[in-house]
This record gives structure tokens, C-alpha cells and sequence, in this order.
């Protein structure tokens, strides 16, 4: 396993499966506050996850290029030094988004910022679905252009 030297053990596991669990020279998540990149080495963290793309560089995956890409949806992300485990709510590969549906989540997410008031409640759970239906669009139309 020598060669697993100063690679990440990188872990993607939602609440029915675990989706990912290899070596990898890099990873870039969405954190809620934006998007971060963890490396070998990285100071201990704990940060809540966004909507957004996944991207494990340098993956031991066999059949898999030297990228491999996952759509999440919210949770959490624990860093260790030589370890990143993801809890997500959600998480597909690109070509696995259902474009249309995400289409009408957007869609429902407007709505709900229209009727939202004075509520910020209701202005925070529009957001959270607009951002979430974009970020799976976004994904999917990246995947689409890159075949």
C-alpha cells in the first residue's frame, strides 16, 4: 500500500449508501460558505455541506478518469489529515440528474420565494431549493458538454 502514501482516504456516504470510498490526491467540496479544497495534510475541520459538485482528483477508481464528480445535496463534511469522510443528504453522479425534475424543483423554489412574505424562515427554504435545483442543472449541463 505504499503508494497510498500521502494520498486522502476520501468517503462519500448518504443515508442509503456509501457512494465512494478510495485513495485520492485532492478533493473540492461546497461548503455552505462557498467551495474549499482539501489536501493531504489539511488541518482538522468539520463544515456543513452546500449543493454543488464533489470533485475527487486523482481517484484509484478503476475504469474512472483521474477526476470523479458527485452532486450533493447539504450535510457535512469532517476533514482529518489524511482523511475526508462526506455525510450527504444527497448525492448522484451528473449523468444520473434528472434535468426536468430539477428544472421543476426550481421552479417550485420561486414560488415559494414569492409567497415567503415577511418570513425568513420561508425566504431560507426558497433559497435552499433554488440552490439546490441549480446546482444539479449546473452539474448535469457541465457532464452533458464534457461527452
Amino acid at each position: 500500500m505504499a503508494e497510498d502514501t500521502n494520498k486522502l482516504r476520501v468517503r462519500l456516504v448518504t443515508p442509503e449508501r456509501t457512494l465512494f470510498e478510495q485513495p485520492a490526491d485532492a478533493v473540492e467540496l461546497p461548503s455552505k460558505s462557498g467551495y474549499m479544497e482539501v489536501l493531504y495534510g489539511h488541518a482538522p475541520l468539520l463544515a456543513e455541506l452546500g449543493a454543488g459538485d464533489v470533485t475527487v482528483h486523482g481517484a484509484a477508481t478503476e475504469g474512472a478518469g483521474p477526476t470523479t464528480r458527485y452532486n450533493v445535496s447539504w450535510g457535512f463534511v469532517e476533514v482529518l489529515p489524511d482523511r475526508v469522510t462526506i455525510l450527504a443528504n444527497d448525492a448522484l453522479k451528473p449523468e444520473e440528474i434528472d434535468v426536468p425534475r430539477a428544472e421543476r424543483q426550481r421552479e417550485h423554489g420561486e414560488e415559494l420565494w414569492k409567497q415567503a412574505g415577511e418570513s425568513e424562515e420561508a425566504y431560507t427554504e426558497a433559497l435552499r431549493v433554488i440552490s439546490e435545483a441549480e446546482a444539479k442543472i449546473a452539474s448535469a449541463s457541465e457532464a452533458a458538454q464534457s461527452h
